[in-house]
């Protein structure tokens, strides 16, 4: 028995002990009020840069777009369904009687090397990357116990391609694994049934949908849960906000996931961890709340398109625009990019991720763990958008110049210069002279460059350090 001085010492220590543990006491209840007073990881905000994988069976047909199934054989009363298009591409193709599951056996995935993808993702910048575990066609990447004879495993590659991606990502540590997964199954019979029902019923969400998002978290232990197919049913009938409460409270990634706004007709811009609101969300202007800009190199699809032309790509100078904007009005940017069925990722697209990344090298201090500055585009030139950190008791303005100044000045109408201003060039040695401009601006002085000692081909960051808003 301890003496009363040793147990009084005892409680001491286990109360500084305590003390010494920080501790997230909140529970979350499952009410869209609950879960969005939980605050965003902060590792999500830091990061700047995702990207996003669309692989599945509509990689086969690889035509047209990944909604393939549904335009080729969605119900007549659906707008934009069926489309001549794909129809007359089926017939002229294929045999008569040919389904679409019949596609899914030529998803071989033989080049499909998981290290190599992640050592193009690492290259790319990019701190975290969204993986299709399961599109609208229902098929499972991974051997789900919920979607029989329907994934990965049972037909197609025969491999848990989440589990070797998840592990692939993780080797190094640098690039963090979030999964995508839809809601709705186009031709789920349980799923029309229930929608027959007018969502009285829930035996789809209950049968498949939830089962396979507890499995692909406790299994796969994703940072990231993008959900998607939710438009047509209620967050009741979805029972997402029961499901978000136990991944905030209880799952294996409780601290450091986060979540998107689709999980139910009328939640998406409203509700969850971050926001999408729609895709290529690009609002051009500050937000009050994280959101995300999830778009796609093929200006035409977010599936791996066979008849893809060049000029239907983005060039390297219209994906880093749309990264500076969207980080300039407080986005993440979100960068789809589309496997071929072999598992390989075609040479336009890894051409685009390894120059955003060398791009990234030399301007990274102005994206990464940045934050909105009181201006985002500046007021006289509208090629230049800003971002800010505070550091080291002095604040850094950067403004992200998307021409180059070819005049030798640039003007500048947001910033006030004071008397400690410095003005540099990120990858650039030296300082540049500038004057202000009246109350407000400044002006640049930029002289000729070598060019073996321009730091970037595409988009220059100016640091203005201790500038006035």
């Amino acid at each position: 028995m301890l003496s009363m001085s040793s147990a009084g010492s005892l409680v001491l220590l286990v109360l500084a002990s305590t003390a010494l543990v920080p501790c997230d006491c909140v529970t979350y209840q499952p009410n869209w009020a609950s879960i969005d007073s939980r605050p965003l990881p902060a590792w999500f905000d830091e990061a700047k840069l995702g990207i996003f994988i669309n692989w599945g069976v509509y990689s086969v047909p690889s035509f047209y777009s990944e909604w393939f199934w549904f335009y080729w054989q969605g119900h007549s009363t659906e707008a934009n369904s069926p489309r001549p298009q794909v129809v007359e591409f089926m017939q002229k193709n294929y045999r008569p009687n040919f389904t679409y599951a019949d596609f899914a056996r030529d998803l071989t995935a033989e080049f499909f090397q998981p290290d190599v993808w992640a050592s193009i993702f690492e290259a790319s910048g990019a701190k975290y990357i969204v993986f299709d575990a399961k599109h609208h066609e229902g098929y499972t990447l991974w051997p789900s116990k919920h979607s029989f004879n329907w994934n990965s495993m049972d037909v197609g590659p025969n491999r848990d391609l989440v589990g070797e991606m998840a592990a692939a990502m993780r080797k190094n540590n640098k690039v963090k694994f979030g999964i995508y997964h839809s809601m709705f199954e186009w031709f789920n019979p349980l799923y029309l049934q229930d929608k027959a029902n007018n969502y009285t019923t829930q035996d789809f969400v209950f049968g498949k949908t939830m089962p396979e998002l507890y499995e692909l978290v406790t299994k796969y232990q994703p940072e990231v849960i993008w959900s998607d197919g939710d438009w047509e049913a209620p967050d009741v009938y979805w029972n997402s906000t029961n499901f978000i409460a136990w991944l905030y409270n209880d799952s294996p990634v409780k601290d450091t996931v986060v979540t998107n706004d689709r999980w139910g007709k009328g939640v998406v811009c409203r509700h969850g961890g971050f926001l999408t609101c729609t895709d290529r969300y690009n609002p051009g202007v500050k937000q009050d709340r994280k959101f995300e800009n999830a778009m796609t190199l093929d200006t035409n699809s977010w599936g791996f398109r066979r008849d893809a032309t060049l000029d239907g790509y983005l060039t390297i100078e219209k994906l880093i625009n749309t990264l500076v904007i969207t980080v300039s009005c407080g986005g993440n940017l979100l960068v789809n990019v589309a496997p071929t069925k072999y598992g390989t990722i075609a040479p336009i697209y890894e051409e685009r991720l390894r120059d955003l990344g060398q791009w990234l090298q030399v301007n990274g201090e102005a994206i990464y763990s940045s934050h909105p500055w009181t201006y985002q585009n500046d007021t006289l030139n509208p090629d230049v958008w800003y971002t800010m950190k505070n550091t080291s008791g002095s604040k850094d303005v950067y403004a992200i110049v998307l021409k180059w100044p070819a005049s030798g000045t640039l003007t500048l109408g947001a910033p006030s210069p004071g008397s400690d201003t410095a003005v540099t060039l990120l990858g650039y040695s030296g300082s540049f002279a500038f004057t202000g401009t009246g109350t407000r601006g400044m002006s640049i002085t930029v002289p000729a460059i070598d060019v073996a000692t321009i730091p970037c081909l595409w988009a220059w960051t100016f640091k203005l350090t201790n500038v006035a808003n």
